[in-house]
């Protein structure tokens, strides 16, 4: 097997230490859903589109200091049966009542707590509190995207069940850490939705369908490799690591084809759909009266600029994604 760098160690490190779409990912489609909405709400959301870009991952950072976080990013679905995906009560008291709420813990509670995080921001726009929308809108755009990640949904959340250890950070990470340059995103305009437990459940389907091809993909890309090539080690704490080498991922993402774009324009679509639906529930409060600065002209310019980048799906191309300029900075 492969040595690695001390640069790609770290690379690795920073993956195996996020979670759902790694804080790269969760950076990109809180991004993303910001052009997604309305005139009425744009101007306060890229206001502060800074700050809900870096705090876009602040719930993967609570869960080395909250037990009860971590329950809150996934579902381990397939635990309750082969169709519990279409079968699971989606209210939180029907399911409790049918398996207990113990259990719906301890395998997972992410749609249920999308739908708090829903009534949360709903409320913080009824008492059009500013600090409060900005904190609850990045925390519920985090829990939506991970439940666009097909791993969040099942047991075998990490490929440890079928000998595939390390699909989680592979898919989720290290694909679009690596590709997503290449991608074209262009999330459609927010619409409301008229119920959004249903939505939320929508998506844990899709996610849970595309499963299957996240474990094909990998045992027809590993044909081509040897252990040697498959594969570098690490040392780190004196233990030996594994993870999928640069090599192999890039054949991966050749095969899963346009999967994890497609779940990441999804993502920031599905986002930009729930703040509209908890800005129109909490009464269409004027968001303009919220910010303490308006945006200045250089700002309106910059957002005009953006959107029409963003129309021409040539976010990346002309680095205007804000995780990736990041990235670029560090490199330097």
């Amino acid at each position: 097997m492969k040595k690695i760098s001390l640069l790609a160690i770290a690379l690795l490190a920073c993956s195996a230490l996020s979670y759902g779409w790694g804080f790269f990912g969760h950076k990109v489609v809180h991004q993303l859903a910001i052009y997604g909405l309305p005139k009425q709400m744009q101007a306060f959301f890229y206001k502060h589109q800074d700050y809900l870009v870096q705090k876009s991952v602040r719930p993967d950072e609570r869960r080395n200091d909250d037990p009860t976080e971590a329950p809150r990013h996934f579902i381990d679905i397939d635990v309750y049966g082969e169709d519990a995906v279409y079968t699971m009560p989606q209210a939180w008291e029907a399911a409790a009542a049918r398996y207990s709420a113990d259990t719906l813990v301890k395998y997972g509670i992410v749609p249920w707590h999308v739908v708090v995080m829903k009534e949360r921001l709903t409320n913080a726009f009824k008492q059009q509190n500013a600090d409060n929308i900005l904190y609850y809108a990045a925390d519920l755009g985090h829990y939506i995207a991970d439940a666009h990640v097909p791993l969040h949904t099942t047991v075998n959340y990490d490929g440890q069940l079928t000998n595939q250890k390390g699909l989680h950070s592979l898919w989720e990470s290290k694909v679009p850490e690596m590709h997503a340059k290449t991608y074209q995103l262009q999330n459609k305009k927010a619409v409301y939705l008229p119920d959004t437990e249903k939505a939320i459940w929508e998506v844990v389907r899709a996610s849970h369908k595309l499963f299957p091809q996240v474990l094909e993909v990998e045992r027809e890309a590993t044909k081509g490799f040897t252990p040697e090539t498959k594969y570098v080690t690490v040392e780190r704490y004196g233990r030996q690591r594994q993870y999928y080498s640069d090599e192999f991922a890039a054949k991966y993402a050749e095969l899963l084809g346009p999967t994890v774009a497609q779940r990441l324009e999804g993502s920031a679509e599905v986002i930009a759909n729930f703040w509209y639906t908890c800005w129109v529930d909490g009464g269409k409060p004027d968001l303009d009266k919220l910010m303490e600065n308006k945006l200045t002209k250089a700002e309106k310019r910059e957002l005009k600029q953006e959107k029409k980048i963003w129309k021409k799906n040539q976010l990346f191309q002309q680095n205007k994604i804000i995780a990736t300029q990041k990235q670029n900075n560090t490199a330097e």
